[in-house]
């Protein structure tokens, strides 16, 4: 476009200045009318236009350039629960990230720490084989007693069996009791990486707890359920006039299988509360599934336990279905824990009394009305 067509336009100057409200990069629309007729002039930065015929009104109007649209943001995230808000700032934190074959290399470092540990437990057993030797067979002597046999000692038939079992299997069952929290030290070493960094704080309660009911399992099959069951098998035989000879390699496979079963089922409070810990059961399953877990009880028991007879099935039988209920409450309060609820102390203690109250009537009943009395031994109540 030329100057003198500027001119013939009546459109403002070149020296002409945008208005004062123009800023830097504005287009303004100006509205003149002549004799001609009525046509704008839109101008640029530089006080330059062109005619267009537009309203017999004049005006003044500045027009800034739309600004591009904003990207579309994403909505926001949902509020994260209680229990996940709790556990987000650190969930990934100190969690280790293996390979198949790295968890392979880790299993076979802890299996060889746990059995280099069982070693030095067998060494040192070694110096007090023959004193747990002695310990071993006063549940058979005292039960042949019992049983009423002449001879009441254990016989060996072949000239190895009194070496392997008083100086490798004994040691063995020791090692096992003895190194127990180590081996169970070593298994907690091999599942924590998996977990959160607030849950590895329960490595010492794991180990102590579970090193402490193996070992309470073991002492109740030495005390309880190994002396009774042994003493019902041998009563059955006798009473028929038959002669006892116990071999020391058939006994102490019976006394092996059985403590060391109760020293494995006692461990089921730790199993359940270990199972609670990863999410895989809650409280609430727990007791609704109740029953079916005293049937496997019961099951189990009668396995474990080396006679066939009702009394011997309770004896096992009761206190694992304890243990199991033990094992809930301590899910239950590892769940109040995340939940942070607070324990009902009051209802236990309520349930605690109550159930007290209940045991002493029965016995003060037994005493008083049926003639029972209390002895310092087994069943402890006899007429």
């Amino acid at each position: 476009m030329s100057v003198e067509d500027n001119k013939q336009g009546n459109t403002a100057p070149e020296s002409a200045s945008p208005p004062p409200s123009q800023a830097e990069g504005t287009v303004y629309h100006e509205q003149t009318t002549d004799s001609s007729g009525a046509y704008d002039t839109y101008h640029d930065d530089y006080g330059y236009g062109e005619p267009h015929h537009d309203s017999p009104s004049t005006s003044l109007t500045t027009t800034a350039e739309a600004p591009a649209p904003a990207a579309s943001e994403p909505p926001p995230p949902p509020p994260p629960s209680s229990a996940s808000a709790e556990e987000e700032p650190d969930a990934d934190e100190g969690m280790l990230r293996m390979s198949f074959l790295e968890h392979l290399e880790e299993l076979r470092l802890r299996l060889i720490r746990a059995l280099t540990g069982m070693g030095v437990a067998f060494v040192a057993s070694l110096a007090f084989a023959t004193q747990v030797w002695e310990a071993l067979q006063k549940p058979g002597v005292e039960a042949l007693k019992h049983a009423g046999a002449t001879d009441p000692r254990l016989f060996m038939t072949t000239p190895t069996e009194a070496f392997s079992i008083i100086w490798v299997k004994i040691p063995i069952l020791a090692s096992l009791f003895i190194g127990s929290p180590w081996i169970l030290y070593q298994v907690w070493a091999f599942i924590a990486p998996g977990l959160y960094k607030h849950e590895r704080r329960w490595a010492a309660p794991f180990v102590i707890t579970a090193a402490s009911l193996f070992v309470i399992g073991g002492l109740f099959a030495y005390y309880v359920a190994f002396p009774l069951g042994l003493a019902f098998l041998l009563g059955i035989g006798t009473g028929s006039n038959l002669g006892t000879v116990i071999t020391i390699t058939e006994y102490f496979d019976l006394f092996f299988n059985v403590v060391l079963g109760l020293g494995i089922v006692f461990e089921l409070p730790v199993l359940i509360f270990f199972l609670s810990l990863l999410r895989i059961v809650t409280p609430a399953f727990l007791m609704r599934n109740s029953r079916y877990a005293i049937l496997a009880i019961v099951i189990l028991a009668a396995v474990i336990t080396p006679t066939p007879d009702v009394i011997n099935l309770m004896l096992i039988s009761v206190p694992m279905i304890v243990l199991y209920f033990s094992g809930v409450l301590a899910s239950y309060l590892l769940w109040l824990s995340r939940e942070n609820k607070k324990f009902p102390w009051m209802l236990i203690l309520l349930g605690l009394f109550g159930t007290a109250a209940v045991a002493a009537g029965f016995l003060f009943a037994a005493v008083r009305v049926y003639g029972f009395r209390i002895v310092d031994h087994w069943p402890y109540l006899v007429k």
